[in-house]
């Protein structure tokens, strides 16, 4: 099922790193459920610069071969195309292709800790799945477009929190993964010229929670000369799948 709508009005991006005061998070392992006002802390290892000693040897589902061959933008990495297609939205001039690619165990603590519990959200040896976004210009035209590319937020339909889902920053396990922890390969100022029938690929995870539906929300905002963003001419599709 899929939802599309162009916003006209301007509403800045806000980045996904972006803490609010509203930002919050749940822990499978917490005794209770945090507030929605409360804020997460950092977890100690999303701070520090080293790996933990004690790390788990992850066990990696097996990872589909890569779906069909797409040409990358030329400011891109390499496009992969690992995991199976669960779902897909497609709008006036892009399309985004979601891919469940495998699970793995969490060599790292997650970005935040349960604000109540003090425990990570992702604590190490946790199971994550892994994602992968395969994004596409389908029409006839370049589209300029910021740093920020088109941006991909995904929530689990039971996730009661006002921020995104956390995930675990370590890239050697993407890349064991078989996905790209950034798209792009080349960064040069704004704007990046997003060429017809090119595309980009880039990974995400999170806690692993198998049968559960979830939904993608892509914005794409495109930029002007000098690279900024022109939000009155803002897209927005939302898409749902399941976690298998």
């Amino acid at each position: 099922m899929v939802f599309l709508r162009v916003s006209r009005s301007i509403a800045p991006l806000f980045f996904a790193a972006v803490l609010t005061a509203g930002l919050v998070s749940c822990s499978a392992e917490a005794d209770s459920e945090p507030s929605a006002s409360a804020t997460p802390k950092p977890s100690a290892s999303a701070s520090a610069s080293s790996t933990p000693s004690a790390t788990p040897e992850p066990e990696e589902t097996e990872a589909a071969a890569p779906a069909g061959d797409a040409t990358a933008a030329s400011w891109a990495a390499p496009v992969t195309k690992p995991g199976e297609l669960i779902g897909s939205v497609d709008g006036p001039n892009y399309k985004v292709e979601m891919y469940q690619v495998g699970t793995t165990a969490a060599t790292k603590t997650g970005n935040f800790v349960n604000p109540d519990t003090n425990l990570p959200i992702i604590a190490v040896g946790d199971e994550v799945v892994f994602v992968n976004y395969v994004v596409t210009n389908t029409s006839a035209e370049a589209i300029p477009l910021s740093s920020l590319l088109v941006d991909i937020s995904t929530r689990y339909d039971d996730w009661p929190y006002l921020q995104g889902m956390d995930s675990v920053t370590d890239g050697a396990l993407f890349d064991s993964m078989g996905v790209n922890d950034n798209a792009l390969a080349i960064f040069d100022p704004a704007p990046y010229s997003f060429d017809p029938g090119t595309s980009y690929s880039v990974g995400e995870n999170f806690r692993y929670q198998a049968g559960s539906p979830l939904t993608f929300t892509t914005a794409l905002t495109p930029s002007d000369a000098e690279g900024n963003l022109m939000h009155d001419l803002r897209t927005e599709i939302a898409g749902t799948a399941t976690i298998n």
